[in-house]
């Protein structure tokens, strides 16, 4: 269970036709498995990043019929690893959008799905504005799930701004959390580095986050810097700001030590707010 493996997050510039971003991404993911990865995670919306709603809507289908899920199940099988896939944009029971994350095992089947809880709803100052919830429906429940190395937590993005979300992860019993995303290059710049490094020290987790870069169709511009931290908050991989990909060997063991020397999970007591 504390053996060390090979972790790879997957970088690319995601555009708005699905089937050249599936092989895009397959391509570095079997480069990733030729390198020794055994777990290898793509970021959000890998599949296929549109600006246009109603072009996203035309786009999107449902769980069993996406495309790019039939293929990253076909390529787990073929090369023999877990692939977390960061998001795909998959119709929910209602008809409405759910920005999904995937867990494949190397049978090919799908262990653990994660819906987006918190959406991206803000104005920033340079006029960016961002209206998630307008297109997707929120997910509704914190998930875990189990891999040959230990408890994984699943996040996207904008998720990271929620401590509470990643101390309950923690506490539930995972020693490493994804947080694969899209996040803009503006507050990418201010936040990326400093919030993942926050969680990882606040956990005592592995985090990993597998990122979209560079420049996309309707002016998008994401941050890149996909970025592996240990649980102590070192970076120990960084991608940069160009497509690729990053590797490195995990030790699960480092999980316990950072979290004897310091126990903040086990020293969080309850308290109440007097106003």
């Amino acid at each position: 269970m504390n053996a060390p493996f090979r972790l790879a997050c997957i970088q690319i510039n995601s555009g708005n036709e699905i089937m050249d971003n599936i092989d895009v991404a397959s391509a570095l993911v079997k480069a990733a498995a030729a390198d020794g990865a055994v777990f290898i995670s793509l970021p959000e919306c890998v599949a296929l990043l549109e600006p246009d709603t109603n072009a996203l809507l035309r786009k999107s289908f449902k769980e069993v019929e996406h495309p790019a899920l039939k293929a990253f199940c076909a390529l787990a099988v073929d090369l023999q690893v877990w692939l977390h896939v960061g998001s795909l944009a998959v119709f929910s029971e209602n008809g409405r959008i759910a920005n999904r994350t995937f867990l494949i095992d190397p049978d090919g089947e799908i262990t653990a799905t994660y819906d987006k809880i918190h959406m991206f709803d803000v104005e920033l100052a340079n006029g960016e504005a961002y209206r998630e919830s307008a297109v997707y429906e929120a997910g509704k429940a914190a998930v875990t799930a189990e891999l040959p190395w230990g408890r994984v937590g699943l996040t996207i993005c904008y998720d990271v701004r929620f401590a509470s979300l990643y101390f309950d992860l923690a506490t539930s019993g995972a020693k490493f959390i994804g947080v694969p995303s899209a996040f803009t290059r503006t507050t990418g710049r201010a936040h990326w580095h400093v919030l993942l490094r926050a969680r990882a020290i606040e956990t005592g987790c592995w985090i990993f986050a597998a990122a979209q870069c560079g420049d996309h169709a309707g002016d998008r511009r994401t941050y890149g810097h996909s970025l592996i931290v240990d649980p102590w908050g070192n970076t120990v991989a960084d991608a940069g700001e160009k497509p690729g990909f990053i590797i490195t060997d995990i030790d699960p063991a480092q999980v316990e030590t950072a979290r004897r020397m310091v126990p903040s999970l086990a020293n969080a007591r309850d308290y109440s707010v007097v106003a």
